[in-house]
This record gives C-alpha cells, structure tokens and sequence, in this order.
C-alpha cells in the first residue's frame, strides 16, 4: 500500500501540521511508503517525497503522475469553494481510495455550518470520498447531517504524543534569555490571525504584570496580524516583556512549552488544538476559551473574557507547579487511521 496525503505541510507548524507528520512519520516506520503534497502558499524544493506543487495545474499533474493506493486530504478552517474544489479532485480517480479528514472543530457550528445540508455542493462532495474522519464528535454529527452513511465515518482524534527526540535539548537565542529573565513565563502556540485573540493576550501581560512584576509572555506563530501585533507591542510600556517569536522549529517551540510556567489558548474561534494536548502531556496548564471540546485538565475561560483571564492566569501562578508530563507512547490513533486505509483497500492487518 502507498499513501499520498494532502495538506499544509511544516513550517508553519500547526496542529493540522503536526498530525500530518506523526501520520506519514508512523506509515514509515510501518513500512508504508506515504508522499506528501503541500497545499499553502509557503513553498520549499521537493525533497524526499514532500512536493510543493507551484500551481493549481501542477498539483493534478502530481495526482496523475505518482503512485498511491491511498489518497488522504487534510483540511482545517472553513470548508470553502476553493477547498471544496480541491476535495472532489481528490476523489476523482478511481485508482485510489480517498479520505479525507477535517480538523475544523468550530466549523459545524458557525453559521455556514449550519446552513450546509445533503443538498449543498459541500455534502455532494463529502460523500464522494470512501472514508471521512472527524477529530470530534461534532464534526461526525455534521458529516451525518450531510448525508455521510455512518460506516464512511471515523472519529479519530488527533495525535498528541511527544517522544523525547521532539523537544529540543535547549533554547536558543533570545528565547533562552527570555525565559531566564522572566518568571512567570506565559507562552502562546498558534497562528497570528484575529481569531486566536492575542490582542486579548497582550493586554492582560500589563494586568498581570502588576501582581507579578516578573512575569513575561512568548507568542509563537505566524500570520497576518504579526505586523500589527509589533506595533502594539512596540507601543506597549512593558514592550521587553512580550517576545514575538514567528515560526520557530517544532523540537523548540516543544522545549518553548516545557520551560513556561502555563500556556494561553485564548480564541473565538478553535478546533481540537493540538498544542493544548501536546502541553498537557508536557505537564503544563493550559488556560483557554471555552469551545465545547477541549480535552479534560484544560482550565475553562469565556471568549474574550479579559477578568476572566487574568483571574484564571492570577489564580494558577498562585498555585504550586506539581504538574508532571505524562509517560508512554500512545499511537492508538495512528493504528486507527492505518486499520482504516487497509479496511478500505480491502487489506488484511
């Protein structure tokens, strides 16, 4: 069996990324050959079966040049024409099985969401595909919603493990000193976009630093609002105390986490992150907006709720840090997507 997936490939590092590559990483060590097509705007030279397709046009000559028993899309955020567009050629030929999995946890309920039916081009598309995998239960329940036959369906969540070689063994600069110099050290992990609310970040870095005149914030990511984000931050008193990281390495920004005292997850907008479970295994809390889905020790605050923010970052500062990192490896839920290929290629385990 051979296996092409499709999706934004690193860097930037995501939690779409990162379940990605713990995929393609596990099929390898399985003895499963998986090439991947990245999808975003960011571009590399082609190397060892990962290709960065220039254009639309060169993305179906890859689907009909290479070998693949398997075809997986990878799709986050909301399920727009341009996405639609893509999935049905993915399930164009008939080769090949087609998956695909969505990541978007807030998708089924936003109000496009809710508006898409059985007769809507995206359920025509969706039930194209041979397997659909859902990261939660909403998004199972929005498949069925369109039409989906339950037995196309998976829930399966995310991969969170980290194996030891995923942390970097030190930070560099001027993350290093950041961390030296600040305690308590907040960290935030995700893209700079309006929906993660760093604005509401930023802004409660000033409150807190009252109490705790020491206390600094990491914010790793990139995106549209980084522009923006240095120029408040530049116009901020405490401008020293908030460190702008960009994109960094993945190995960093898990050593990043480990040395912060908590992690903020504040949106209005968010799916089954996996940089919150990847924290949480590292035994650090997690305080972030509510969704409807975050995973059990994630500490629970209203969208863009800024009392109640610095009230929950307040409140575990205070409390002694005796979290530890969780132990083994877990990768039921990579078995779970290869038992799923080979049900659907007609291949035993």
């Amino acid at each position: 069996m051979r296996v092409l997936q499709l999706g934004p490939y690193p860097p930037p590092h995501g939690g779409v990324q990162s379940n990605l590559v713990a995929i393609r990483t596990f099929l390898r060590r399985q003895g499963v050959p998986c090439a991947v097509i990245n999808i975003t705007r960011h571009r590399k030279p082609d190397a060892e079966e990962v290709y960065y397709p220039q254009s639309a046009s060169g993305l179906i000559q890859l689907l009909l040049r290479l070998d693949y028993d398997v075809i997986h899309l990878h799709v986050g955020g909301m399920l727009t024409q341009r996405l639609l567009g893509l999935a049905l050629v993915c399930t164009l030929p008939r080769r090949s099985k087609s998956v695909m999995t969505f990541h978007s946890g807030g998708y089924p309920a936003s109000n496009e969401g809710k508006s898409r039916g059985p007769n809507s081009f995206a359920g025509f598309v969706l039930r194209r595909f041979d397997g659909l995998i859902g990261v939660n239960p909403q998004i199972i329940e929005f498949f069925h919603r369109l039409g989906v036959a339950s037995d196309h369906t998976r829930l399966i969540y995310p991969h969170s493990f980290l194996s030891a070689e995923q942390l970097a063994p030190s930070l560099p600069e001027p993350l290093a000193s950041f961390f030296r110099e600040h305690n308590p050290a907040l960290i935030s992990v995700g893209l700079l976009e309006p929906e993660y609310d760093l604005f509401l970040q930023i802004e409660v870095l000033g409150q807190v630093r009252q109490k705790f005149p020491s206390a600094g914030l990491v914010v790793i990511g990139s995106g549209s609002l980084e522009q923006e984000l240095h120029d408040r931050i530049r116009a901020c008193p405490y401008t020293e105390h908030v460190l702008l990281c960009g994109d960094v390495p993945h190995a960093i920004t898990m050593a990043a986490i480990s040395r912060a005292h908590l992690m903020l997850r504040t949106t209005l907008y968010d799916g089954d992150a996996v940089s919150v479970r990847e924290a949480l295994h590292l035994g650090i809390p997690v305080i972030a907006s509510d969704n409807g889905m975050r995973p059990a020790g994630v500490e629970l605050i209203p969208k863009s709720d800024l009392q109640a923010l610095l009230h929950a970052i307040e409140d575990r500062i205070a409390q002694p840090t005796n979290s530890k990192a969780q132990s083994g490896s877990d990768e039921s839920n990579l078995q779970a997507v290869l038992d799923f290929y080979r049900e659907l290629t007609g291949q035993k385990p």
